[in-house]
Protein backbone atom coordinates (compact mmCIF):
# COMPACT_ATOMS: atom_id res chain seq x y z
CA UNK A 1 0.00 0.00 0.00
CA UNK A 2 1.55 3.64 -0.83
CA UNK A 3 2.39 5.70 2.01
CA UNK A 4 -0.36 8.40 2.84
CA UNK A 5 0.77 12.09 3.74
CA UNK A 6 -0.68 13.64 6.84
CA UNK A 7 0.24 16.18 9.44
CA UNK A 8 0.82 15.40 12.60
CA UNK A 9 -2.29 17.31 13.55
CA UNK A 10 -4.21 15.00 11.33
CA UNK A 11 -2.79 12.15 12.25
CA UNK A 12 -3.64 13.45 16.51
CA UNK A 13 -6.71 13.32 15.33
CA UNK A 14 -7.48 10.00 13.83
CA UNK A 15 -5.75 8.58 16.93
CA UNK A 16 -8.23 10.06 18.96
CA UNK A 17 -11.06 9.39 17.17
CA UNK A 18 -9.89 5.32 17.16
CA UNK A 19 -9.03 6.00 21.11
CA UNK A 20 -13.00 6.89 21.13
CA UNK A 21 -14.72 4.30 19.23
CA UNK A 22 -12.24 1.51 20.61
CA UNK A 23 -12.16 2.67 24.46
CA UNK A 24 -16.34 3.42 24.50
CA UNK A 25 -18.12 2.97 21.60
CA UNK A 26 -17.34 -0.44 20.74
CA UNK A 27 -17.92 -1.54 24.34
CA UNK A 28 -21.21 0.09 24.14
CA UNK A 29 -22.53 -1.34 21.51
CA UNK A 30 -21.32 -4.89 22.77
CA UNK A 31 -23.22 -3.98 26.34
CA UNK A 32 -26.67 -2.87 23.24
CA UNK A 33 -26.61 -6.43 21.79
CA UNK A 34 -26.07 -8.17 24.80
CA UNK A 35 -29.05 -6.38 26.44
CA UNK A 36 -31.20 -7.01 23.09
CA UNK A 37 -30.52 -10.33 22.94
CA UNK A 38 -32.10 -10.84 26.70
CA UNK A 39 -35.23 -9.71 25.75
CA UNK A 40 -35.59 -12.71 23.36
CA UNK A 41 -36.53 -13.47 19.82
CA UNK A 42 -33.71 -11.98 18.09
CA UNK A 43 -36.09 -12.61 14.64
CA UNK A 44 -38.41 -9.51 15.31
CA UNK A 45 -36.15 -7.37 17.86
CA UNK A 46 -35.63 -3.97 16.15
CA UNK A 47 -33.15 -3.01 19.08
CA UNK A 48 -30.97 -5.74 18.03
CA UNK A 49 -30.88 -5.29 14.51
CA UNK A 50 -30.28 -1.81 15.36
CA UNK A 51 -27.33 -2.30 17.67
CA UNK A 52 -25.77 -4.91 15.11
CA UNK A 53 -25.86 -2.62 12.30
CA UNK A 54 -24.13 0.20 14.58
CA UNK A 55 -21.50 -2.87 15.95
CA UNK A 56 -20.58 -2.83 11.63
CA UNK A 57 -20.07 0.63 11.53
CA UNK A 58 -17.68 1.22 14.77
CA UNK A 59 -15.57 -2.16 13.46
CA UNK A 60 -15.75 -0.69 9.72
CA UNK A 61 -14.65 2.71 10.77
CA UNK A 62 -11.46 1.11 13.20
CA UNK A 63 -10.39 -1.08 10.59
CA UNK A 64 -10.43 2.11 8.08
CA UNK A 65 -8.74 4.34 10.64
CA UNK A 66 -6.17 1.61 11.30
CA UNK A 67 -5.54 1.20 7.53
CA UNK A 68 -4.83 4.90 6.92
CA UNK A 69 -2.36 4.94 10.19
CA UNK A 70 -0.74 2.05 9.23
CA UNK A 71 0.08 3.65 5.96
CA UNK A 72 0.70 7.35 6.78
CA UNK A 73 3.20 9.23 6.03
CA UNK A 74 3.22 11.57 9.07
CA UNK A 75 4.80 15.22 8.65
CA UNK A 76 5.25 17.77 11.29
CA UNK A 77 4.99 21.77 9.13
CA UNK A 78 7.40 22.49 12.03
CA UNK A 79 9.92 20.61 11.41
CA UNK A 80 10.34 21.31 7.69
CA UNK A 81 12.87 22.84 5.85
CA UNK A 82 11.83 23.89 2.45
CA UNK A 83 13.51 27.36 1.88
CA UNK A 84 10.52 29.23 1.13
CA UNK A 85 8.80 26.85 -1.09
CA UNK A 86 5.51 25.59 -0.88
CA UNK A 87 5.41 21.90 0.62
CA UNK A 88 2.59 19.09 2.25
CA UNK A 89 2.01 20.75 5.34
CA UNK A 90 3.01 24.31 4.42
CA UNK A 91 0.43 27.33 5.01
CA UNK A 92 0.57 30.05 2.04
CA UNK A 93 -1.22 33.02 2.05
CA UNK A 94 -2.58 34.30 -1.49
CA UNK A 95 -4.04 36.66 -3.24
CA UNK A 96 -6.02 36.69 -6.48
CA UNK A 97 -4.76 39.05 -9.15
CA UNK A 98 -8.04 40.05 -10.37
CA UNK A 99 -10.38 40.74 -7.40
CA UNK A 100 -7.86 41.12 -4.86
CA UNK A 101 -8.97 38.76 -2.30
CA UNK A 102 -6.54 37.24 -0.06
CA UNK A 103 -6.36 33.63 1.40
CA UNK A 104 -4.65 31.39 3.40
CA UNK A 105 -4.60 27.69 3.19
CA UNK A 106 -2.63 24.42 4.83
CA UNK A 107 -2.13 21.99 2.85
CA UNK A 108 -2.94 18.86 4.27
CA UNK A 109 -4.16 14.85 3.42
CA UNK A 110 -7.14 14.07 1.86
CA UNK A 111 -8.96 13.09 5.71
CA UNK A 112 -7.72 16.66 6.96
CA UNK A 113 -8.98 18.58 4.00
CA UNK A 114 -11.82 21.06 5.81
CA UNK A 115 -12.11 24.16 2.73
CA UNK A 116 -13.79 25.95 5.97
CA UNK A 117 -11.28 26.20 7.92
CA UNK A 118 -8.59 26.61 5.38
CA UNK A 119 -7.48 22.96 4.96
CA UNK A 120 -7.04 22.05 1.27
CA UNK A 121 -6.48 19.02 -0.08
CA UNK A 122 -2.75 17.76 -1.62
CA UNK A 123 -4.97 16.23 -4.10
CA UNK A 124 -7.19 19.26 -5.05
CA UNK A 125 -6.31 21.72 -7.86
CA UNK A 126 -4.61 24.61 -6.08
CA UNK A 127 -2.70 22.91 -3.67
CA UNK A 128 -1.51 21.00 -6.84
CA UNK A 129 -0.58 24.30 -8.37
CA UNK A 130 1.08 26.09 -5.45
CA UNK A 131 3.47 22.58 -5.09
CA UNK A 132 6.84 23.87 -5.67
CA UNK A 133 6.25 27.75 -5.40
CA UNK A 134 7.74 30.38 -3.57
CA UNK A 135 6.80 33.87 -2.49
CA UNK A 136 5.93 36.36 -5.02
CA UNK A 137 5.47 33.37 -7.59
CA UNK A 138 1.87 33.22 -9.23
CA UNK A 139 0.03 29.73 -9.48
CA UNK A 140 -2.56 29.85 -12.38
CA UNK A 141 -5.83 27.13 -11.28
CA UNK A 142 -8.08 25.86 -13.66
CA UNK A 143 -11.30 26.69 -11.23
CA UNK A 144 -14.68 25.79 -11.82
CA UNK A 145 -15.53 29.46 -13.09
CA UNK A 146 -12.41 29.68 -15.15
CA UNK A 147 -8.66 29.99 -14.84
CA UNK A 148 -7.56 32.09 -11.62
CA UNK A 149 -4.73 33.59 -10.69
CA UNK A 150 -3.00 33.55 -7.37
CA UNK A 151 0.03 35.18 -6.27
CA UNK A 152 1.70 33.38 -3.12
CA UNK A 153 2.27 36.42 -0.62
CA UNK A 154 4.15 34.45 2.00
CA UNK A 155 4.71 30.75 3.03
CA UNK A 156 4.99 29.49 6.35
CA UNK A 157 5.37 25.98 7.92
CA UNK A 158 3.14 25.97 11.53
Amino acid sequence: MATLPITKRGADKLKAELHQLKAFERPAVIMAIAEARAQGDLSENAEYDAAKDKQGFVEGRIQEIEGKLSAAQIIDPLELHADGRVVFGATVALEDEDTGDRVTYQIVGEDEADIKLGLVNINSPIARALIGKEEGDVAEVQAPGGLRRWEVISVSYC
